[in-house]
């Protein structure tokens, strides 16, 4: 099964931009996608009557969402999970889907998770701390769980200086780079949860996901690593191969975010 995950940074625009060559290329099984932007029923017409497409939208127009969509034929989704926890704000919504799918007799929880951007030393740096305890604790509650789980998305954090071409003029000085946030990705880690992207890379530079609108960000290869894959460790030792899908040009990325694919036995 290929599971591919990305931050398409408003799917209206993405789709305008070649998304669906992407997919046509790709030939995903499973989609999680963040940033969506959009109505679940707008979500759905523009991916078309091939998926079956859950979108959970932010209550603030114009922001957040999340999407899981499952190719029909090769998966099943049985039941979901549209909220992370009873403490969601306005702010919060839109960040946090879970579905159990069905595939070739298997059952996996998949998660498409969409954290806090933040900014040092601004409210939205409060919003994302105040979001990130109560994460650990739904992912917790997974791991405890004995279920075959896979959180996917758009982290907004590294988690070394190999996920972070620039990391000394960043570290601690920039949202995503902080000390304190890293700890959370450290803790999750420690936990039991396993980096799939990163175990399956080695210790390497990269391979990054992101790279800024800015400058030649995307040129010079000066780029981050924020989008994961988060699996229980039954699951990620099924974890065969990975590929981060980099558009061949700046022109012809349909995100800022490039998609994440991960194909598990």
């Amino acid at each position: 099964m290929k599971v591919s995950t990305v931050n398409v940074n408003g799917i209206r625009a993405a789709a305008r931009k070649g998304m669906h060559e992407w997919l046509r290329g790709e030939d995903p099984d499973v989609i999680l996608m963040q940033e969506v932007r959009a109505e679940a029923e707008i979500a759905s017409d523009l991916l078309g009557e091939e998926w079956e497409t859950v979108t959970v939208p932010c209550r603030i127009k114009g922001r957040a969402g999340v999407l899981i969509a499952v190719r029909r034929g090769r998966a099943l989704v049985c039941d979901t999970r549209t909220i992370l926890d009873d403490h969601e704000t306005d702010a919060d919504s839109g960040r946090w889907l879970e579905a159990v799918i069905e595939a070739e007799g298997r059952s996996l929880r998949v998660i498409s998770a969409y954290f806090h951007s933040g900014e040092k030393d601004t409210p939205k740096q409060d919003a994302k701390m105040a979001h990130l305890p109560r994460i650990g604790a739904r992912l917790a509650e997974l791991f405890a769980s004995g279920e075959d789980v896979l959180v996917c998305g758009d982290f907004n954090i590294v988690r070394s200086q190999l996920d972070l071409k620039n990391w000394t003029s960043n570290h601690n000085k920039r949202a995503g780079v902080l000390d304190e946030e890293i700890a959370f990705l450290d803790e999750w880690i420690a936990a039991g949860w396993r980096d799939v992207v990163r175990d399956l890379a080695g210790q390497v530079q990269g391979p990054y996901s992101w790279w800024s609108q800015r400058g030649k960000a995307f040129d010079n290869d000066a780029g981050w690593r924020i989008d994961y894959h988060f699996a229980t460790p039954g699951l990620a030792a099924r974890a065969r191969e990975f590929s981060i899908v980099k558009a061949v040009s700046y022109e012809a990325r349909f995100s800022d975010h490039a998609p994440v694919n991960v194909i598990y036995a």
